[in-house]
């Protein structure tokens, strides 16, 4: 449709994610739009826009983010999540548990260091002398996960491909 609804100005060192949802929440109240879906780009893949579309009700779809694993390191998608236990599984089937959570919302699952000194895949597992695996995971991951989903459904593919007829133009 083509018609400009917000402006606003940041810092350049400040990413447009950042106020993103503060921006919406103000379209919606100042002209009273229902939004029902969103799509947006890869920069806005973050856990806190993740969670802040899910309480809005908005349907998110956002592009997949390519991060670069470490050369000659698993990329943390070869560990599996079982939600159930709320832990992880490592390529060679070893548990990684939960120990703490940082301030910044992220849990950290570490490996069995005795375990990790003997396991087979240890080069391509960590670099870390004290032979430990460390990964994180935010709180609100879960609805990071969502928004994968919703890009790979029917309708999320719909609508990503119209956001990038009329946005990217």
């Amino acid at each position: 449709f083509n018609i400009i609804t917000d402006a606003y100005v940041t810092p350049g060192n400040v990413h447009d994610s950042v106020p993103y949802l503060s921006r919406l929440d103000r379209q919606i109240e100042r002209f009273g739009f229902k939004v029902e879906a969103s799509a947006l780009d890869s920069g806005y893949l973050t856990s806190a826009v993740c969670k802040g579309l899910s309480d809005r009700g908005i349907f998110g779809v956002i592009a997949h983010r390519r991060f670069k694993p470490t050369k000659g390191l698993f990329p943390k998608s070869k560990f599996t999540y079982d939600k159930e236990n709320d832990l992880y599984i490592c390529p060679n089937k070893e548990e990684l548990t939960y120990r703490t959570t940082t301030r910044e919302g992220y849990r950290e699952y570490k490996s069995d260091p005795k375990k990790c000194a003997t396991c087979p895949l240890l080069s391509q597992c960590t670099r870390s002398k004290t032979k430990q695996k460390v990964i994180t995971r935010h709180v609100w991951e879960d609805h990071k996960e969502q928004v994968r989903l919703n890009r790979l459904s029917p309708s999320g593919k719909e609508l990503y491909k119209f956001r990038k007829e009329k946005v990217e133009r």
